[in-house]
């Protein structure tokens, strides 16, 4: 059967606020419907999220367990499935759950706001991950589960410290190389942190494809926040709040995943966020040989990758139906830390 496009739908699909149906597409064996959300939740209200929905095209009425995946930085909705069916994100649909992929600020189909260059992960975790939340919830009817990678971890983790979200929309949260214990000793110096920020608000966005990071650009106000979080008294939240300590008063399933070969986010930086969060059932995961698997695994690899497909994703799909059993075995690293 043809791909199939539906023009937008201008009434809203939702009791919450406007949201619009701007396309509906079959790829192979799974639809993929786009909605654009328009919240007016934050000081911004131009913001605009695109979310994508993945189900199976002949059985459309039949929806399984929600997840929502979050893309990390210089990233969208691509990175969890392609244009040709692929990906985590399309792996889980054919598996019958209901996946829902959202698109940050200006990333993707969802549109820049008018003040892109001064978006961060307070505004991400604090407005954005609630209303996509909501809305879920609404059109499934079930509490999603969460799944972030690197960026999309970080606001995952940003959002429950910082209760801008909890379990009226999650029913856990899982966190693929995502750390914030990184130590980056320039920025320690006050001056240095000072003159960074200071050359930073000269530009409005990174370009991804300059810095060979990804296909996106990420807003300059990323840059300027994470510089607080390792400055000399910086910490993992905003003005209002201390997402760091928040995190202790989680108490949601969590798995955390670190990848062996994973420079940008190593393994003890990604296990140090795992130890803070309080929840009773936790589990961490390294991808690598010491714990079983076939190749030590990259920041990207981890999930984007055959090896993934082969030994990754069948993880996650076990965690999502059961969050108490042990994904490595009761003898498993992972087993202490429950």
């Amino acid at each position: 059967m043809p791909p199939f496009f539906v023009q937008e739908i201008m009434q809203s699909s939702s009791n919450l606020f406007p949201v619009a149906l701007i396309s509906a597409e079959r790829r192979g064996d799974l639809s993929e419907d786009v909605y654009r959300l328009k919240p007016a939740n934050s000081p911004d209200i131009s913001v605009e999220l695109a979310v994508t929905r993945l189900g199976m095209a002949d059985e459309p009425a039949v929806r399984g367990v929600p997840v929502i995946l979050l893309h990390g930085s210089f990233s969208n909705r691509r990175f969890w499935f392609s244009p040709k069916g692929l990906g985590l994100g399309a792996y889980l649909a054919r598996l019958g759950f209901d996946v829902w992929i959202p698109e940050m600020r200006g990333h993707g189909l969802s549109q820049r706001n008018q003040n892109y260059r001064k978006n961060r992960v307070a505004d991400y975790a604090r407005y954005d991950l609630p209303a996509i939340g909501a809305f879920v919830r609404e059109q499934s009817g079930q509490v999603p589960h969460w799944i972030g990678h690197s960026l999309g971890g970080i606001t995952l983790a940003a959002a429950l410290g910082g209760e801008y979200i909890g379990e009226p929309v999650v029913a856990s949260a899982a966190f693929f190389g995502t750390q914030v214990s990184r130590t980056y000793w320039p920025l320690k110096i006050p001056p240095v942190e000072w003159g960074g920020r200071f050359i930073l608000k000269r530009f409005a966005q990174l370009s991804g494809s300059r810095l060979k990071r990804g296909p996106e650009d990420e807003p300059i106000g990323l840059a300027i926040e994470s510089m607080r979080w390792y400055g000399l008294f910086g910490r993992f939240g905003d003005a209002g709040k201390d997402w760091w300590a928040g995190l202790a008063e989680v108490n949601l399933p969590v798995l955390a995943v670190s990848a062996a070969s994973d420079h940008q986010d190593p393994t003890w930086a990604c296990r140090k966020l795992f130890e803070q969060i309080g929840s009773e059932h936790k589990q961490f995961i390294n991808l690598g040989r010491e714990q079983g698997f076939g190749d030590n695994f990259g920041h990207v690899e981890m999930l984007v990758s055959k090896a993934a497909q082969a030994e990754v994703w069948p993880l996650v799909a076990r965690w999502l139906v059961d969050q108490q059993t042990p994904l490595l075995g009761e003898k498993s690293d992972l087993a202490a830390a429950i």
